[in-house]
């Protein structure tokens, strides 16, 4: 009895792993699957040449680089940031790969993204510590300490880390080798947006990167002002518990806050100056209704003859951008537009369309894509784009983006709204977003509507992505989703937007220098420059 029972477990381990190694597929199926996504990333993709060139990027050569480690890749683990890697040699910020129900498994199961695995049961932690970025001199980038728990002398002992020493080293790896070894998890399409999100994610603990960049505990080396390094050890935290002292958080002097919706916080000037200025959140669903309870407010309270001050630093992106704009100034201006790239998924992506329309439901990430029913969306893809695809073109005609503000056959222009703010608009930008933020600031800059502040946006936007759930070639297993970006942004001067933000008037880099007066100092040159400081 005793030999079946030691027999049968030993057969159930072996069964075991055959299952966790069938989930990844054999060698042979893991290039085969290589082989699919190569041949379907050069079929469907937008690609943006301006931004290729800018990053020294030939996509085919980049994903192939990684054939070798995706057909080792025998664990779900492995192939699961491997396929990461894959994906992210497109240098796409929207592109990224996700779990499914059937497929990897690196964290013992679960739909969507892999945030359980490996570490905890939460979503992630968090050291007691921040960073950014010193974005002074091109080229020569660095980290420094940007904020820290109230109580970090608790952790860090008398080697109590101060806003602006720079960092040296993580775990005992110099940060030049930690940034080369992580920059292929990160999802970016311009550098300035990459180094602000390696900022921001080194101190956190999180299945967005592989368990090998992590310790127990987050130990960095640091280095004061006057030279002298020190090193810290510090706990990761549940992200909920930490009482930051919040160095950096837009505070913005002689202006109080009168109302807050889920697009923007409204403030007024204390001393009556004829300002106004919108602390903004994201275009998202609620743009239209929030926007109008604005322009309802400056209405009645005579507000519409003042100056505009939007600041888009910490801004998400959504879509009706423009609807916003018609309103937030008194010229007429060029929206964006967009195209499809032509290819299998076409038809599938209008059949999606087709369907999301008869629900009344046209989104986009969960955001309502048009302004109209979507009936001149709908009308282009079923006419202007079937044809094109019959006609065996890569690409469609280019048209208002999304047909979201304007049917197909318009020239872009949009005029002020009926009731719109009529004063000089100021924005404030920085490289923490984009998407349709992006999109935003180059009908601004482009349009000359206003006068832009800060560092560009984080460059990264097109019309649609295109998911599909992977399966090895062979067996049909599935794996994970895959994305592709499968349309181009074009700014309002014709130029394609991904990787390419619009340059702002007034370039204010961020540095360790000015990190603690960052947001007065913009908000300091934009009361100068309406001649109201």
């Amino acid at each position: 009895m005793k030999l079946f029972l030691t027999v049968f477990l030993l057969a159930s381990g072996c069964c075991a792993a055959l299952f966790a190694q069938n989930r990844a597929g054999t060698a042979e199926g893991r290039a085969a699957l290589f082989e699919y996504i190569l041949a379907k990333t050069l079929e469907r993709e937008a690609f943006s040449p301006v931004k290729n060139n800018r990053l020294g990027l030939e996509v085919e050569k980049a994903l192939r680089s990684h054939r070798d480690e995706l057909i080792a890749a025998d664990t779900d683990a492995k192939l699961y940031y491997a396929l990461v890697k894959i994906s992210n040699a497109r240098k796409d910020r929207h592109l990224k790969v996700s779990l499914v129900k059937g497929g990897l498994e690196p964290a013992g199961g679960g739909e969507g993204e892999p945030s359980n695995y490996p570490l905890t049961d939460a979503s992630h932690l968090h050291a007691p510590i921040r960073f950014a970025v010193d974005y002074g001199a091109p080229g020569r980038y660095f980290f420094f300490v940007s904020d820290a728990a109230k109580n970090l002398a608790d952790f860090a002992g008398k080697n109590l880390p101060e806003v602006g020493d720079k960092l040296i080293a993580i775990n005992d790896q110099p940060i030049a080798e930690y940034f080369k070894a992580i920059e292929p998890y990160h999802r970016y399409s311009t550098a300035n947006n990459l180094w602000w999100q390696v900022a921001s994610w080194m101190p956190q603990k999180s299945a967005e990167f592989p368990p090998a960049f992590y310790r127990a505990n987050f130990a960095a080396t640091l280095e004061r002002r006057d030279g002298q390094r020190y090193s810290v050890t510090l706990p990761y935290l549940q992200p909920d518990v930490i009482n930051w002292k919040g160095t950096n958080e837009r505070r913005y002097s002689g202006f109080r806050l009168l109302f807050s919706t889920q697009t923007y916080d409204f403030y007024v000037h204390d001393a009556g100056k004829p300002v106004v200025l919108l602390a903004w959140h994201g275009f998202r669903e609620n743009l239209v209704a929030d926007v109008d309870r604005l322009l309802d407010y400056a209405q009645k309270n005579g507000l519409l003859d003042h100056a505009l001050i939007w600041d888009g630093t910490r801004s998400r992106g959504g879509s009706k951008g423009a609807y916003a704009l018609q309103r937030f100034s008194p010229k007429p201006f060029k929206v964006t537009f967009g195209n499809l790239r032509l290819s299998d998924v076409t038809k599938p992506f209008i059949e999606e369309k087709r369907q999301q329309f008869a629900r009344r439901k046209l989104v986009d990430s969960g955001v309502a894509e048009t302004i109209d029913d979507g009936s001149w969306l709908m009308a282009w893809l079923e006419d202007d784009v079937t044809q094109a695809l019959a006609a065996g073109k890569d690409y469609s005609n280019n048209v208002p983006f999304k047909l979201a503000h304007l049917p197909k056959d318009s020239d872009g222009i949009l005029p002020p709204a009926a009731v719109h703010f009529r004063g000089k608009l100021v924005c404030l930008l920085g490289p923490y977003g984009g998407s349709h933020l992006d999109q935003f600031a180059a009908m601004v800059i482009d349009n000359k509507l206003g006068h832009v502040i800060g560092m560009p946006a984080g460059g990264y936007s097109n019309t649609w992505e295109w998911e599909e759930t992977l399966v090895f070639p062979m067996s049909k297993k599935p794996v994970a989703k895959f994305m592709w970006s499968i349309g181009h942004t074009l700014r309002p001067n014709g130029e394609i937007l991904e990787g390419n933000p619009a340059e702002v008037d007034e370039l204010v880099p961020v540095t360790r220098e000015n990190y603690l007066v960052y947001y007065p100092t913009l908000l300091s040159r934009a009361l100068r420059h309406l001649g109201l400081e």
